[in-house]
């Protein structure tokens, strides 16, 4: 036999003895705004590999689409109008103004807003998770779909319930759930190093930082059991069986596909179901419009600067973007400004504002120069993918956890909304865009992020087939989630070896005052 045809004949055995699941049904249930843009990503690979996917979105999404060539959608109440894109506005300004406290204190008042937020996000989660467990029709819809797997994101409760509720293998696409960072649900976090989120801490902690990462800690603890958890009682108690809680539904996930990379993200300790796929939303970029490249061309040797913030805050204070557009009319280089709103009476000619860009194909563009951005997730690692320094300005939740980091790293440097002004500004973007160890230390990330053994989106599919064609993925779930919390840190033990060295003492005592009477006896006696 010709080896070409030896090999021909090997390379289709090797097809067709291959485990597929290809045609499998998914259900999916995602997050609203930029957790939408990666669920996206997954779905369209998914989709190109012949998998049924139905998505169930809120009637009023913002960025979820109810006609898609790739999925079925299915109306269903989830925030609906108690999230609005103003809420998140009004909260920006409270986090502006607490961001003027103490550095030690401020960051318990964020976490406070946080958790008015996230009380009153959890009551409508309940009562839309409620409402759908509660109809027949609608739950033996999702029955006779016969349904081969969950894909959520565990960041809206909804689809842990329905999974759970529908005894599915459940993978989440997941960074944020209940309080904070997913590590913090499924694995060990032992907070003399990991820093828990919202603390604007690093893995190195002083004796004062390590108290605040303690307080920190106990007060997440607290959110969960008093907040969160006792929202989802009733619920719990008509469709599930008992001793059911969230966190339980939660830690029964087959694979939790986490969108972090420890190039970027501090060590610590993680499980077998946990997954990395961090950045496989990014890509090389593609050709900018002709317009945008024209003027992206036009910055000659100086090259360009992209400065975008994010799908959720529309707008900074108008005298910060006074401050911004000042400073950028300084520079050599040109501008390109993702805005909405009022124009800026100090913008230089230097600044194109447009309402939408491609950030992608802008930081992969070779004049791409420095990335100012509010410190998104995504953003980050699409600076991170492609290399660009960033100049962070937090404004909610985990950014300014994310700026931090790669200010530790020597690739970024972060200035606070609330005391930006033109001269700082312009001195910080000056000195991302003039020191070399900023663009060396973001390059060598992104070298270390790229080198893997397989993609980050490839790893994701992987793993999400898995569990489709194992039916769960049981076997590398942790036990530890089973035990009661004196067994999980042994305090049963402890008291039981405590136990026994007591009794071993007193035993001792007692031992040592009877051999001492005797010997007192014998002496009377003898004199």
């Amino acid at each position: 036999m010709s080896s070409p045809l030896t090999i021909i004949l090997a390379a289709l055995c090797f097809l067709f003895l291959q485990p597929s699941c290809n045609g499998s049904k998914i259900l999916v249930v995602p997050v609203d705004g930029s957790h939408w843009i990666n669920m996206e990503v997954i779905l369209r690979k998914l989709h190109s590999r012949g998998h049924d996917l139905t998505v169930l979105r809120s009637a009023k999404s913002w960025y979820i689409p109810s006609n898609s060539s790739i999925y079925t959608s299915i109306d269903v109440p989830m925030l609906e109008d108690e999230s609005d894109k103003e809420y998140y506005n009004n909260m920006l300004q409270e986090v502006m103004k607490c961001r003027k406290f103490p550095a030690f204190i401020r960051t318990f008042y964020q976490q406070r807003l946080i958790t008015d937020m996230l009380a009153l996000g959890h009551r409508v989660l309940a009562k839309a998770a409620a409402t759908m467990l509660d109809d027949p029709v609608f739950v033996k819809k999702l029955q006779d779909a016969k349904y081969d797997l969950m894909l959520t994101d565990p960041a809206l409760t909804i689809g842990v319930l329905l999974g759970g509720y529908l005894k599915l293998p459940m993978v989440f696409n997941v960074r944020w759930i209940n309080t904070g960072e997913s590590h913090f649900t499924i694995a060990p976090s032992p907070v003399s190093y990991v820093p828990v989120p919202g603390s604007e801490l690093h893995d190195r902690m002083d004796f004062l930082e390590r108290t605040k990462n303690m307080l920190h800690y106990l007060y997440s603890v607290v959110e969960q059991h008093v907040y969160i958890n006792p929202v989802y009682s009733d619920l719990m108690q008509r469709h599930f069986p008992p001793g059911t809680n969230l966190l339980s539904l939660q830690r029964a996930a087959d694979i939790w596909l986490v969108r972090e990379d420890f190039v970027f993200e501090f060590p610590r300790p993680t499980m077998p179901n946990v997954v990395y796929i961090a950045g496989f939303q990014c890509k090389k970029a593609s050709p900018l419009p002709a317009d945008l490249e024209a003027f992206v061309q036009s910055s000659g040797e100086h090259g360009v600067v992209v400065m975008t913030f994010g799908t959720f805050v529309s707008a900074l204070p108008r005298e910060t973007t006074e401050a911004i557009a000042a400073a950028f009319a300084q520079l050599p280089q040109k501008v390109v400004w993702k805005f909405r709103g009022e124009k800026p009476s100090t913008l230089g000619n230097n600044t194109l504002l447009v309402d939408w860009l491609p950030q992608n194909d802008l930081l992969g563009h070779p004049k791409t120069r420095a990335f100012v951005a509010h410190g998104g997730t995504n953003g980050m690692y699409e600076a991170i993918y492609h290399g660009v320094p960033v100049l962070g300005l937090p404004l909610l939740f985990d950014q300014f956890d994310n700026v931090l980091r790669l200010k530790v790293r020597g690739a970024a440097r972060m200035l606070e909304a609330t005391s930006l002004t033109k001269d700082n500004f312009q001195e910080a973007i000056t000195d991302i865009l003039e020191t070399p160890s900023f663009h060396n230390n973001m390059k060598r990330l992104s070298r270390l992020h790229v080198d893997l053994p397989m993609s980050p989106m490839d790893t994701a599919i992987f793993w999400i087939e898995y569990v489709i064609r194992n039916q769960g993925a049981a076997h590398l779930r942790s036990e530890a989630f089973s035990l009661p919390w004196y067994s999980y840190f042994c305090l049963d033990v402890l008291v039981f070896i405590m136990s026994l060295i007591g009794a071993f003492i007193w035993a001792s005592i007692l031992v040592c005052r009877i051999l001492c009477c005797r010997r007192s006896r014998r002496k009377m006696k003898g004199e």
